[in-house]
């Protein structure tokens, strides 16, 4: 794919940044915010979800598409939530913490603070929240963030409790998971001031330290995501939703630009054409024999095969708009959305089992000639005709150019169809909130990721490569507390951004360590209680048995220190078994006895200290 010029596309970006915050508690109930295994539920139920008009009777258009496939949600609870997750008991008082940190954030992004934070409900029935909607409420406004291509207003900052979890997909809907539902989530909106795919993936990044340097957001895999509003001058809007990786951004941002102008000039190409979509028709007899595994299986499970004609879409529904992603990829995408397993189109045929003979017949029963294209779906009959109309719907949106609507990105970069843009009326009052009083006077705004590195460096003696690794880690609360206890900086970040990499690569399930193994651990070599070469042995064995204290795990490591007199009888006797090489090399001979005593010793004693014995002892026998 080769660069475009922007500027000259008209190319209008905006980000919606979603960061779940660390809290105690969560949005709307005492739960702790902590994340579970399925396995460990305790119980499950279930539940149909409908959409449900807004105050003014109207309904979202993308809570209709959603509730158009019947499906059950399975719901699994635990003992750390409560029947406010399950939608059974009314919500309680926001939280203070998730609003004192919201607060933070919009001081962060220059942001104004509105007078009270009232809660509306948003509505969601795609089975992610047991009430049918999720609440949100705005918090600060009319911020800006800088970039090195100018300026980015913030246009919006919500305060909102985070989705269900989703387990997987099962034969009759979708499992979810309620532990990590309700925890308070921050949505941050852009205004739509980014001009190229560069700029998109800064503006990201910034928001992102701006949002780490509170030290009170959770890190790790899911709990940020990224959604991105694209468009180009002839294009439309099309929102993307659930980017997972900062990285990805920019390559997004190109790739729908490359959708957009694709369907533009399939647009353009299909006007000339005069082409037209037909009505869905019927046509399973025409596979009555077929030797196409998909649809002879439709068929013996008692399904049909429904076509639509697209006349003068002959060549284009085959056509590339993305990598690995065709214009019938976008049709299929719909079909997909209505319960159908996807199409099968005249671009493509014949293949799949589908013979010559039976795609002359499929043009002869819709009429279509060679400048035409046929898309069929074979499934259920209920199932097939809601699918066919849908293709049928989108097809004829590509004769107008880019529809407007939500994808989902993938993660080779591309996206797929996901509903229709949400609009108002999926927004009405919340009316078992109380609205809140803000009072962004006490906020104190904390000290930025980008200070932090310096401090680290002038302050505390760390190189900068160190520095920046350990402030914009994901363990930097804990490195400060770590230094606040005593606890030397750069044996400190040595541990956490080193010594816990290599146990990770190692196998070792470092996630089992709490911050208060950690810390108990580094603190126990701070009082020279361990010696900084049993660190390693300690936390593997804490890895292995959670349970355990620091100092319980030195006893099962059997790494309690030895004395002097210990480490001096051990460093003796290795210079008694090398003895002539001691003659021979005298003071050459330190490094390769070195790792002999501390073998011997298996780290209950610091190197420093064997290293004076040892010399001391060299000295003695030369």
């Amino acid at each position: 794919m080769s660069e475009y010029d922007y500027e000259t596309l008209g190319l209008v970006a905006g980000l919606e940044i979603h960061q779940q915050l660390d809290t105690a508690t969560k949005l709307f109930c005492a739960c702790p915010t902590e994340r579970r295994d399925p396995e460990e539920a305790s119980r499950a139920f279930s539940r149909y979800l409908h959409p449900t008009k807004s105050e003014l009777g109207e309904l979202d258009e993308a809570a209709v598409e959603e509730s158009r496939v019947d499906r059950e949600f399975e719901y699994l609870a635990f003992d750390t939530t409560c029947l406010v997750e399950e939608d059974d008991e009314p919500p309680g008082r926001i939280d203070d913490e998730a609003l004192d940190v919201a607060l933070q954030i919009a001081d962060l992004l220059d942001m104004t603070a509105v007078d009270q934070a009232h809660v509306m409900r948003k509505i969601v029935v795609d089975g992610s929240n047991t009430s049918g909607f999720q609440r949100s409420a705005l918090v600060g406004q009319d911020g800006r963030i800088e970039t090195s291509e100018g300026p980015v207003g913030v246009e919006d900052l919500l305060l909102e409790e985070e989705s269900a979890g989703r387990v997987e997909e099962t034969d009759d809907g979708v499992r979810y998971s309620l532990d990590r539902l309700g925890i308070p989530l921050v949505e941050i909106g852009t205004r739509p001031d980014i001009g190229t795919p560069a700029q998109a993936r800064e503006a990201a990044e910034r928001i992102g330290m701006l949002l780490r340097s509170t030290g009170a957001v959770k890190r790790g895999l899911g709990t940020i995501r990224q959604d991105v509003n694209v468009s180009i001058a002839e294009g439309a809007r099309v929102e993307i939703k659930g980017v997972q990786a900062l990285d990805q951004i920019d390559e997004i941002v190109k790739l729908e630009v490359q959708r957009q102008v694709e369907l533009l000039g399939i647009a353009e190409e299909l006007a000339d054409r005069d082409a037209a979509v037909g009505d869905p028709r019927d046509v399973t007899d025409v596979f009555a024999d077929t030797d196409s595994g998909v649809i002879r299986g439709a068929l013996e499970a008692g399904g049909a095969v429904q076509a639509v004609p697209l006349y003068g879409f002959d060549a284009l529904v085959g056509r590339e708009i993305q990598p690995d992603r065709r214009f019938g990829t976008e049709l299929s995408d719909h079909a997909k959305r209505h319960g159908a397993g996807g199409i099968f189109h005249t671009d493509e045929l014949p293949a799949y089992g589908v013979t010559e003979r039976e795609v002359a017949a499929l043009r002869d029963a819709v009429d279509a000639g060679p400048e035409d294209a046929v898309a069929i779906v074979a499934d259920a009959p209920e199932t097939a005709e809601l699918a066919i109309e849908a293709v049928a719907d989108r097809a004829r949106t590509g004769i107008e150019g880019v529809p407007e609507e939500t994808r989902d990105a993938t993660q080779e970069g591309t996206t797929r169809y996901l509903r229709p843009l949400p609009g108002a009326a999926r927004m009405y009052p919340e009316t078992d909130v109380p609205p809140v009083e803000l009072d962004p006077s006490d906020v104190e705004r904390p000290e930025l990721l980008t200070e932090k590195v310096e401090r680290y460096r002038t302050d505390l003696g760390l190189d900068a490569g160190l520095a920046e690794q350990v402030a914009y880690g994901r363990r930097m609360p804990l490195f400060e507390a770590a230094v606040d206890a005593g606890v030397d900086a750069t044996f400190a970040a040595g541990v956490l951004e080193g010594t816990l990499t290599e146990l990770r690569r190692d196998d070792v399930s470092i996630d089992r360590l709490s911050d208060d193994h950690l810390l108990g651990v580094l603190r126990l070599v701070e009082d020279g209680d361990l010696a900084k070469e049993g660190v390693e042995e300690v936390l593997t064995t804490l890895a292995e048995d959670p349970s355990l204290d620091p100092e319980a795990a030195v006893e099962e490591a059997g790494l309690s220190g030895v004395s002097e007199r210990e480490v001096r009888d051990a460093v003796a006797e290795a210079v008694d078994r090398n003895a002539e090489q001691v003659e021979r090399e005298g003071m050459g001979a330190f490094s390769a006895l070195m790792g002999e005593c501390m073998g011997a010793l298996r780290g209950k004693a610091d190197g420093e200290v064997v290293s004076d014995a040892l010399r001391e002892e060299i000295g003695e026998r030369t």
